[in-house]
């Protein structure tokens, strides 16, 4: 069920702001700018950009290297595998921390004409990893649960 959810709010997302980049630029050749529309584009943006990112992980669509996976055999492809979710995993543990920091930091500073705080485009990528965060860990379990080819 959340795996729709994030499906329906990437799509809202994607509407969005292509609604809100045709309204503005036919704002602007009609002489009327719409002067909040650019860091509204780049708020929506920054939270469609991470939801795709989880949802490519969730469907192993993401980018990816399988050049010594395909060489190897199926169990240490299996190992290698597991390997690289672990090494993931960390990874985005290190990024949460401080995008986590970052976001705090950024709360005070205010964003263009719109006004908005910028902590609420940097909260994207707090969510953003924590979400693939629990993708890349529930992988695992699936994986070590299934123990194909271990």
């Amino acid at each position: 069920m959340l795996k729709r959810i994030e499906l329906a709010c990437g799509g809202i997302l994607l509407v969005a702001v292509v609604i809100l980049v045709a309204v503005a630029s036919v704002a602007r050749a009609m002489g009327s700018p719409i002067i909040w529309s650019v860091e509204m584009a780049q708020l929506i943006f920054a939270w469609l950009c991470m939801l795709a990112a989880d949802i490519a992980m969730q469907q192993d669509r993401h980018f990816g290297l399988e050049v010594i996976q395909d060489s190897l055999s199926t169990r240490a492809s299996a190992w290698l595998e597991l390997f690289n979710i672990v090494v993931i995993i960390g990874f985005l543990a290190f990024l949460l921390y401080y995008a986590w920091g970052n976001m705090i930091l950024m709360h005070p500073r205010l964003v263009g004409s719109a006004q908005i705080h910028a902590s609420y485009i940097h909260a994207s990528m707090v969510v953003g990893i924590l979400l693939m965060m629990r993708t890349m860990i529930s992988q695992l379990i699936r994986r070590l649960r299934n123990k194909g080819g271990l």
